[in-house]
């Protein structure tokens, strides 16, 4: 059984030569992150190119995903580039200060922390690894006392334990930086900081907006990190087409220990909403040195999998680690180990469910079919990949392979679980659709004489939404 899960890898200085990326691809990623946290917006259309085209050398169409930034919730830099602080001592974050920092104050990149905090809250910084206790606000600057001290360096971020910064999750940059993504037609848009719907909207709006000339519009990410968006994670699920579990920020806010059955829940609520979603953050962070991952890692990753994510992500693993290709190989291996131990309980997945759409019961019905049949396959024919979407739900463990005449839709498919999306002509005619959706999956031997498969498209063809028929067929 091919792989289901998908694998998104982070493009940075180890990974950005036309050769490795080719390895990459080679190895199993499936969708490549651009973080916008980094570099200028040429570097980022650059890099853009350079997937496209070495996607196209390798035979393999992947998606592209443009992280934004978000809002920078730092403090700013220091005098020597890093300071040591110890438990009790007296440090000061001063929104006004200009000079570079020291061992006792530093300036801020977030001016409003003065107005979000007050005496007895918990900041943390450099990921939740030092804890200050505000002990007074005066004026621009936040007096506190070190909970648990360690080294504190340029520009790490600040979170206040709970939540309640008020930076809004679409910055300037934001909002340039989403024209720039449009410009190279990115297939995912991930927002940073989401704390409600709202936000969600407005980074939708502003990117139908930029890709109006293209007449393209991306599917967004909500990458959940802040404790507001729990609460709201219904609302943000429906403002968007998928979530990111980004488990680093949201771990700060909310206690690691609260993470694990947050991203169970998180990935139950978006494969119910017909969403996608993607589990994030320190997956096999000692490949970033070592040659191979500990065993909480792995385990890590098959839990995500038998969890049911579509995608498991990669960081500075592949951006700037020493071993970029082995860490995706290896990723992939254990996927593969953990699907095989998947229990299947579709029938009671359909149990009390109703459908109100045509081509929704035909995908459920197609899916359902093939499992009890034992299918080599399903088929499925489609113009905007719903069909194939609604089928990579529920988990049946019958290969989803989705033909399009659209590029745009194969590339966005990529990221689906446990499809895999291939791209065919536009043929007006069913019969001559069907035999050449048969002929390229025989062709590519995934069919062979003898084997049945069931298919589902539309008739008449080429509208999307538009799926009203299956068929169970067996090759000759």
């Amino acid at each position: 059984m091919p792989r289901a899960t998908k694998i998104v890898a982070t493009l940075g200085p180890a990974s950005s030569s036309p050769q490795t990326l080719a390895a990459l691809i080679r190895a199993g990623v499936d969708v490549v992150r651009l973080n916008f946290s980094h570099g200028s917006a040429q570097d980022h259309i650059d890099r853009a190119t350079l997937v496209r085209e070495t996607a196209r050398s390798v035979g393999k169409e992947v998606a592209i995903m443009a992280d934004l930034q978000g809002p920078k919730i730092r403090v700013g830099r220091f005098e020597d580039g890093k300071t040591l602080l110890a438990a009790g001592q007296k440090f000061v974050l001063d929104g006004d200060r200009t000079a570079l920092g020291d061992n006792g104050c530093v300036g801020l990149d977030y001016k409003e922390l003065p107005r979000d905090v007050k005496a007895g809250d918990t900041l943390l910084l450099n990921d939740g690894l030092i804890e200050l206790r505000v002990e007074a606000v005066r004026g621009a600057a936040v007096h506190t006392t070190v909970v648990v001290g360690g080294e504190l360096s340029n520009n790490k971020g600040i979170n206040k334990a709970g939540g309640g910064l008020t930076a809004p999750a679409l910055t300037a940059k934001d909002m340039e930086d989403i024209r720039v993504a449009m410009a190279f037609q990115c297939e995912y848009l991930a927002i940073s900081f989401p704390k409600n719907s709202t936000d969600m909207e407005m980074a939708r709006q502003l990117a139908n907006v930029a890709g109006e000339p293209w007449r393209h519009r991306p599917a967004l990410i909500a990458k959940i990190e802040r404790s507001e968006a729990i609460p709201a994670l219904e609302s943000i699920l429906r403002a968007s087409d998928g979530i990111m579990v980004a488990r680093g920020d949201l771990a700060v806010e909310v206690g690691a220990a609260t993470v694990p059955a947050l991203q169970k829940k998180m990935i139950r609520m978006a494969r119910e909403m017909d969403r996608i979603v993607i589990t994030a953050t320190q997956m096999m962070e000692s490949m970033i040195v070592n040659p191979v991952p500990t065993r909480a890692e792995v385990s890590d990753v098959a839990n995500a999998v038998l969890d049911g994510t579509d995608a498991v992500m990669l960081s500075a693993e592949t951006a700037a680690g020493k071993y970029p290709v082995e860490t995706v190989q290896m990723m992939s291996t254990i996927c593969i180990e953990a699907e095989r131990a998947e229990e299947i309980a579709l029938d009671a997945s359909f149990t009390n469910k109703t459908f109100s759409r045509i081509d929704q019961s035909i995908a459920m019905g197609a899916l359902f079919t093939a499992y009890h049949l034992g299918c080599k396959a399903i088929l499925a024919l489609t113009e905007s990949g719903s069909t194939a979407l609604w089928m990579s739900r529920h988990q049946a463990h019958v290969p989803i392979y989705a033909l399009t005449s659209q590029l745009q839709s194969q590339r966005k498919m990529a990221l689906y679980r446990n499809v895999r999306p291939l791209l065919m002509p536009n043929f007006s005619d069913r019969d001559t659709a069907l035999a050449h959706a048969e002929s390229l999956l025989v062709e590519r031997g995934v069919l062979r004489s003898g084997d049945t498969y069931a298919i589902t498209c539309g008739e008449p063809m080429g509208y999307p939404g538009g799926t009203n028929m299956l068929k169970v067929c067996r090759v000759a």
